[in-house]
């Protein structure tokens, strides 16, 4: 079983920055891709970012190119996700997610592990 645990949410002023951080723990070694997904109120859940888990490989959703950068930090099993010039649009719950695909996917029902996502609030 792995186990997903998002934090770094809060509340921003627009063209602010804020960090999320996702913590993988328990049986990793399974892990290939963990993903950041997005879900704002009456929206569906849609794709952001994702990484390999060997960090090599990284894919962005066009909304998030040139403003978010996501990271691994390899010895503490963590994923980054670095969000700048952040925009109201941008206000939603954050969820991080792992695959066992060999393959970045953008797709929510190809990753079986989730945590229980933070808000972030991006006020204009």
């Amino acid at each position: 079983q792995v186990w997903l645990r998002e934090s770094g949410g809060g509340l921003v002023q627009a063209g602010g920055s804020l960090r999320l951080s996702c913590v993988v723990s328990g049986r990793t070694f399974s892990t290939n891709v963990v993903g950041w997904f997005r879900q704002a109120p009456g929206k569906e859940r849609e794709f952001v970012a994702a990484i390999t888990w060997s960090g090599g490989v990284t894919y962005y959703a066009d909304s998030a190119k040139g403003r978010f950068t996501i990271s691994r930090d390899n010895p503490w099993n963590t994923v980054h996700l670095q969000m700048n010039s952040l925009k109201p649009e941008d206000t939603a719950v954050y969820s991080c997610a792992r695959s066992q695909v060999v393959d970045i996917t953008t797709t929510p029902f190809t990753y079986d592990s989730w945590g229980q996502g933070t808000q972030v609030t991006v006020s204009s």
